[in-house]
């Protein structure tokens, strides 16, 4: 006769009724280790605004220094490839050989790997969610670049601080600016730092679930 739950002695393999009744060893561990991430998911998993600020931040800076790179490699090479993204969209609309597409291509690397830093650090400080904190990040690049336009289209260029520094493209407010080349590369640009910033969430929340393995001796 086949011992129901009820019945099974302390340590003897779990009975699982979906199995024909055959007893079906249970990995505690990986239960309580599954058990425990819901309930700390569930208490402090969503968006965390703080730090995807933190993470937008980190995307900046490192946008800033690689555009800094790329722009004295490219001048020590004589290569105009422009160091920021309009820049290099208006080289390439200017001159649609090599020299232009390598400028995009190195610029839209510039952006990956920048906000993929960015979501990496939003996610590692938030732990939970990772693609939710890589989208926070990005919502914070398109909040402050809105900013800056409206108080760049009222004060004047010189408020332009995202143009100035490269780390995002401008939001097209002026007729100069808001041309099929300039629109289409702040679309680009936004769905590359969108991905980048998402991929970036995901590899730092992972960081949490290794250490969270080990912890529970999985």
């Amino acid at each position: 006769m086949t011992d129901t739950p009820q019945e099974r002695e302390p340590g003897a393999p779990a009975y699982d009724s979906t199995s024909g009744g055959a007893a079906v060893p249970v990995d505690h561990r990986r239960t309580l280790q599954a058990d425990v991430l819901d309930r700390e998911r569930e208490k402090f998993g969503g968006f965390k605004f703080g730090a995807a600020f933190f993470g937008w931040l980190t995307a900046m800076g490192t946008v800033v220094l690689l555009s800094a790179l790329v722009g004295a490699i490219g001048a020590a090479v004589g290569a105009g490839t422009g160091t920021t993204v309009d820049e290099a969209a208006d080289a390439a609309a200017d001159d649609p050989g090599a020299a232009g597409i390598v400028g995009i291509i190195v610029i839209a690397l510039v952006l990956l790997i920048g906000y993929f830093a960015g979501g990496y650090v939003a996610g590692r400080m938030a732990r939970f969610s990772g693609a939710k904190q890589g989208v926070a990040v990005w919502l914070w690049a398109i909040l402050i670049a809105v900013v800056v336009a409206i108080v760049t289209a009222i004060a004047g260029s010189q408020w332009d601080i995202l143009g100035n520094l490269g780390g995002f493209p401008q939001i097209p407010v002026t007729p100069e600016a808001a041309s099929t080349t300039g629109i289409l590369t702040a679309i680009g640009a936004a769905i590359l730092t969108l991905v980048g910033a998402v991929l970036g969430g995901l590899a730092g929340m992972r960081y949490h679930r290794r250490i969270d393995r080990v912890g529970l001796g999985r």
